[in-house]
């Protein structure tokens, strides 16, 4: 197994020497990921939507119950901090989860307000069960219920007599869906998910294929495709939500929230998130030219890689922060940062070959590379 290091836990990258199997398991049956090191975060009582409404840029007050939104937050200054989801579990009940912890910045702007915040983190486990046999395998698993949810819905049910929270949610922009167990009992859903699983191909999967979905799906990574604006040195090194293609989730007509007025007088936006297919023909004369047979990455890589306007590299309009071979789509994609004024449909990416630097055509689409019709079909 290769594991690495995640909010203070081992994590598996992968179960076997490579990950493929465990990605096309995800892309054509399921892969079940255990997610248990994210933050968890319960917030009741009665001003509960308020704090929400007081710290992320989006307005939560449309969030109805049994439903789940993504979300980020920002600082003073309009830079983003961090993103998550939340779950409304009841009318005055939120179960918040991200990457890094967030109780004290919660608690920190919960002055005056009537709520209870309460760290689950180590109380609850959380397990991802991703791939377009999930539902299947989730039904065979006794949890009925999920047959009645819509994407980004959720619902309170059991698993082999464990209760617990499911959302049709995922981080692999294919069917899915995140389940929040109690600690002790994850190993029981664990085991009772293979099991169900085992007719259906379900495979456990580690964070090397979790990672080429979500470049697939277009989904950020925290600390790879942006940076928590409280941990950077530099301004360059920050961004606004609009500089990450989340402009539609900010809200500015309604009660303050932390960075509202520093993104009311923002202009224009200097950057874009975008998708980029990069030319495979002219990739493989690259190596060809020097004797080499075409090297595609083995795996998603997480390296910045500039972006110019032409081949003669004199000019640089942005540059690509994740990028892979996709398997299910047959093509080399990216996600890149490009400045805004920058109107042409293609851009080179720098690419090395044997030492030496050279550049590439990618064309600019939309980020959003896979997204199949099932992940919002109704679940027969």
């Amino acid at each position: 197994m290769d594991w690495t290091r995640w909010a203070g836990h081992y994590a598996p990258r992968s179960y076997q020497l490579q990950h493929e199997n465990e990605y096309y398991s995800i892309r054509t049956a399921a892969g079940l990921i255990d997610i248990s090191p994210l933050f968890k975060v319960r917030i009741t009582g009665p001003d509960s939507l308020a704090l929400l409404n007081r710290i992320f840029v989006r307005d939560l007050s449309r969030l109805k119950e049994g439903r789940v939104a993504y979300v980020v937050w920002c600082d003073a200054e309009g830079f983003v901090l961090g993103d998550g989801t939340v779950l409304r579990e009841g009318p005055d009940t939120y179960f918040f989860t991200s990457e890094d912890p967030t109780a004290a910045w919660l608690n920190r702007h919960a002055s005056g307000l009537n709520v209870v915040i309460t760290d689950e983190t180590e109380t609850l486990a959380g397990l991802a069960l991703q791939g377009p046999s999930s539902a299947k395998i989730l039904i065979h698993a006794g949890a009925e219920s999920i047959r009645e949810l819509k994407y980004f819905g959720a619902t309170y049910t059991s698993v082999n007599g464990i209760e617990l929270w499911i959302s049709r949610s995922g981080y692999t922009g294919d069917l899915g869906y995140e389940m929040w167990p109690p600690a002790d009992r994850a190993l029981d859903i664990w085991d009772t998910l293979m099991e169900a699983g085992s007719g259906f191909a379900l495979r456990a999967t580690g964070l090397k294929a979790l990672d080429v979905c979500r470049i697939e799906a277009g989904l950020l990574n925290k600390g790879v495709d942006f940076h928590n604006a409280s941990r950077v040195l530099i301004r360059e090194q920050k961004s606004m939500p609009y500089d990450l293609g989340l402009g539609w989730m900010v809200h500015l007509d309604r009660e303050p929230f932390v960075g509202q007025s520093a993104l009311r007088k923002l202009q224009q936006p200097e950057w874009n998130m975008v998708g980029l297919e990069i030319d495979w023909s002219q990739t493989r004369d690259l190596y060809e030219s020097r004797g080499l047979p075409p090297m595609l990455p083995a795996e998603a890589w997480s390296l910045s890689a500039p972006l110019y306007r032409d081949h003669a590299r004199q000019c640089q309009v942005g540059y690509a922060t994740s990028g892979t071979w996709s398997p299910v789509l047959k093509k080399y994609i990216a996600l890149a940062t490009i400045k805004k004024t920058y109107s042409s449909e293609t851009v080179q990416i720098e690419l090395t070959v044997e030492h030496s630097r050279h550049s590439v055509d990618a064309r600019i689409v939309s980020p959003r590379f896979y997204d199949p019709p099932h992940k919002r079909a109704p679940v027969e």
